[in-house]
């Protein structure tokens, strides 16, 4: 497990701990972010209220992690545990990971296969679509004790969520009258989402976790920001995966401007053609670096897609990632207004060549925790935690091409972040 390290610092400013209530937006609107969005323990508490426990569909699995029955996994609705489990008749459920009885969280193996679930602490069971089934010592020890004899079973289950499934990929909410999923996502990001959830059988290949000193938040503008993507990563500009200049797009659902998809096509040659203008505004461009194996960056042409380079923020908690031929998803689990658990679970394709896997799993240096391009974002995003949560400065600017809020032609371009934004401050009434 590969963890950040925890910032410590001074005392935060006490404008950022207000009550939500008195909390005012900057009066520069959508070009401006207040500090206390991403510091403040009351904002956090409306979030998890409003956004993960709200109309949401939120990643909690691939089916690939649970594909027999008794199988699940231990996941995470906001930073709500719940368990994700195949029953007998081969459907998907997810529940709380709390006992109905005294609140313990009942499932401590990351993943596995039960007949049921028993609670450690006073043995409660329950069946794989959580259902309470066992209460020991129900009607008590020789007539003294036990529950009331109007205590019935099927009235102290799990909470249940609502699930829904597109192509292999597992969403969960705890409302129970969210729109299909397919509206939810939106054609705009079902195009690029459907390019990597085709309906072929997913085969996983390992997982990461790692701990990031920063707000849930920042991961859904970094992957909205492609005016970082030229200038914090030599790798990417190098290469050419994404350079200013490159066939590339910043594209925001139209619907509630809250998903996106970062794309870019890779040019046929193995190095970035890159005009010297362009070069001085990139420091991190660097002039005679080059890779001692060559197949690293091969790219296998195998996507019904003009990008070679995607990368999805689907609110409010899934990133799919597709770098040429490393495909993955990262689960967002916020930790409190200035932590995040990023989980990632990478996979391939269940009819992959043994060729392809070893490719993939090449390829797949780029990304987790501490990859070629994972590294890098980690700690900038550690340094805005940073500034925001003990500096005197109030707010950020959010300005470049001003004029759009949503899609972007350019790469110079924050206008996916102000769409974003747009609907969380809708959303949180602020």
């Amino acid at each position: 497990m590969y963890s950040c390290e925890t910032v410590i610092g001074g005392p935060t400013p006490p404008i950022k701990n207000q009550a939500v209530e008195n909390l005012t937006w900057p009066e520069e609107g959508l070009q401006a972010i207040p500090d206390w969005v991403y510091t403040s323990e009351s904002v956090y508490a409306r979030e998890v209220e409003r956004i993960f426990h709200g109309r949401t569909w939120n990643f909690v699995a691939l089916e690939a992690e649970v594909p027999n029955t008794g199988d699940y996994k231990r996941s995470y609705v906001g930073p709500t545990p719940v368990v994700v489990s195949r029953a007998e008749d081969g459907s998907i459920h997810v529940f709380e990971n709390r006992c109905a009885h005294r609140g313990a969280e009942f499932c401590r193996h990351s993943r596995g296969n039960n007949t049921e679930f028993v609670c450690p602490y006073h043995q409660w069971s329950y069946d794989l679509k959580g259902n309470l089934q066992g209460v020991p010592f129900r009607r008590g020890v020789n007539k003294l004790g036990g529950m009331p004899k109007d205590f019935r079973n099927e009235q102290h289950g799990l909470r249940k969520l609502a699930v829904t499934t597109r192509n292999g990929v597992v969403f969960a909410s705890f409302v129970h009258d969210m729109e299909p999923i397919e509206d939810y996502l939106t054609p705009e990001i079902l195009t690029d989402f459907d390019a990597v959830f085709n309906g072929k059988k997913l085969r996983v290949l390992g997982f990461y976790k790692n701990e990031l000193p920063c707000n849930w938040k920042m991961y859904h503008e970094n992957l909205k920001d492609p005016y970082h993507a030229t200038l914090l990563h030599s790798f990417l500009v190098v290469f050419g995966l994404l350079v200013a200049g490159n066939r590339s797009a910043m594209i925001a659902d139209s619907k509630y401007g809250i998903h996106g998809t970062m794309a870019s096509a890779k040019s046929d040659s193995l190095y970035a053609s890159v005009d010297e203008d362009k070069k001085k505004e990139m420091r991190s461009f660097h002039e005679g670096m080059t890779l001692r194996d060559e197949r690293f960056l091969e790219f296998v042409k195998e996507f019904d897609s003009e990008w070679s380079v995607t990368m999805q923020t689907i609110w409010p908690n899934l990133i799919v990632q597709r770098e040429m031929n490393t495909l993955g998803v990262r689960h967002i689990v916020p930790n409190g207004p200035n932590s995040m658990i990023m989980l990632w679970t990478m996979f391939g394709y269940e009819d992959d060549t043994d060729e392809m896997v070893r490719h993939r799993l090449r390829q797949g240096n780029l990304m987790g925790p501490s990859g070629f391009l994972g590294l890098e974002d980690n700690e900038a995003m550690k340094f805005v935690q940073e500034g925001v949560r003990r500096s005197v400065t109030d707010r950020s600017i959010i300005k470049l091409d001003a004029d759009k809020i949503g899609t972007a032609d350019s790469l110079i371009s924050e206008a996916a972040i102000r769409s974003m934004y747009k609907h969380y401050r809708e959303v949180m009434g602020f």
